[in-house]
């Protein structure tokens, strides 16, 4: 029985896990392969972040689900692919080989490459849960003894959204606390403009998130550049529209959340003809690597080009849906593999996100992700809150039971009314 290998258990590891169980019944042995013992549902670290979840709700163990499904399960976490020899090896001293190799580890978090930036330096983040959760009692800390905020993300980032959710949320929060007053706020990012969110906008993204802003009091610096982080205090360098100098800016903070910039996991970095210089998985139009046709990749760990240069590089998102039509292709085409036909499946790669911003929030699409678009929209309104929360709920749900579903189609479309979506890819 062949052997189909799959690196990450996030959004596309666990739902490409599904997907091939349901799509193959029983012709090949799953292996998932985690760096710990659960799924985390990263939308909602944002909320874990202010207190608004728990990271237990958030989170489902692994190792009793594939128990349950027929995977075999390692939270060990891959130190090396090697697909010159088709062996993974693990940071527990094991190894596997596989016949087929999905990589969906998500990424690295590039911390190192600002002085003081993350978790183990002088700054938030809420890339991961157990991140989220330390944040948590560093925003208790700032209620105890208010003063400035900072939120955003470092240059080289590629996911705003949850900036720019953390920001609104966070805010939210203050205002229930009655403590808003005495807490400034700055949102800082690589961007050239607020709402930009690596896609150069959705719709009208811009004057809503501006607007938003404006709102709430919130102040921003775009085009900046994070030269290097002290306790209580960033440093950052805002340059003009070609890339030059404008100003420096020395702000102080008791909180501050920065997203970093993403790379790939150290078990891929530098594996020629496999990843591109920042260590990102390469593939074909059909999610395979161009080299290694039975190495296949989905998610955030993809290598995409920006979607246009910007004075402070920024990268790409992959959003959920996006990520969600990567799984369904490389299910069809590894399918179509033991078949013994080539592959013909290709992903949609559009954008559809909701972001929630803690009283109200945005729903975009935008079909393609990269522009020109067929279908470039964005909308505001409380029910984007309720939405994303009745979102959480049901992807949570079908997580725990193990089953396979294009979560984003059957739910988020309808819930943002878009029935024939799929008919416009």
């Amino acid at each position: 029985m062949k052997k189909i290998l799959i690196l990450g258990a996030g959004i596309g590891g666990i739902s490409q896990a599904f997907e091939l169980r349901h799509a193959l019944k029983g012709r090949a042995e799953v292996h998932l392969i985690n760096d710990g013992p659960r799924f985390e549902f990263t939308p909602s670290n944002p909320w874990v972040a202010v207190g608004w979840r728990t990271a237990q709700q958030i989170t489902v163990e692994l190792a009793p689900l594939c128990a349950k499904l027929g995977f075999e399960f390692s939270p060990a976490g891959a130190s090396a692919v090697k697909p010159e020899a088709n062996v993974v090896e693990l940071y527990d001293g094991t190894s596997i080989d596989y016949d087929f190799l999905i990589i969906a580890t998500g990424p690295k978090l590039a911390f190192e490459e600002i002085p003081g930036l993350g978790p183990k330096g002088f700054t938030s983040s809420v890339c991961k849960t157990d991140h989220a959760s330390k944040a948590l009692a560093d925003v208790e800390r700032l209620v105890k003894d208010p003063g400035p905020v900072i939120v955003g993300a470092a240059q080289g980032a590629s996911c705003f959204g949850p900036a720019y959710e953390y920001a609104y949320i966070l805010e939210t929060e203050l205002r229930r606390r009655k403590i808003r007053d005495r807490i400034p706020m700055t949102f800082v990012t690589p961007e050239p403009y607020i709402g930009h969110l690596g896609l150069d906008g959705v719709g009208d993204t811009k004057s809503m998130m501006e607007s938003e802003f404006r709102n709430r009091h919130i102040h921003w610096v775009t085009n900046a550049k994070i030269t290097a982080i002290e306790a209580s205090m960033m440093h950052i360098e805002e340059v003009d529209e070609d890339g030059a100098h404008k100003r420096t800016h020395d702000l102080p903070f008791k909180h501050a959340m920065i997203l970093p910039a993403f790379r790939g996991i150290d078990a891929v970095d530098g594996v020629d003809k496999l990843v591109n210089p920042r260590g990102f998985i390469l593939t074909d139009e059909f999610q395979r690597n161009p080299t290694y046709h039975n190495v296949y990749s989905v998610g955030v760990c993809v290598a995409i080009p920006p979607v246009s240069a910007t004075p402070v590089p920024v990268g790409t998102p992959k959003t959920g849906y996006m990520i969600e039509s990567m799984v369904t292709a490389t299910t069809k085409n590894i399918v179509d593999a033991f078949d013994g036909k080539a592959p013909s499946h290709r992903a949609s790669w559009n954008a559809l996100c909701l972001a929630d911003f803690g009283d109200t929030g945005v729903a975009f699409v935008a079909l393609p992700q990269i522009p020109p678009r067929n279908t470039n929209w964005a909308a505001k309104g409380k029910w984007v809150h309720t939405a994303k929360i009745a979102f959480e709920k049901y992807f949570l749900r079908k997580v725990r039971r193990g089953q396979a579903e294009t979560y984003y189609e059957k739910l988020v479309l309808r819930l943002m009314g878009i029935n024939k979506i799929k008919d416009a890819n």
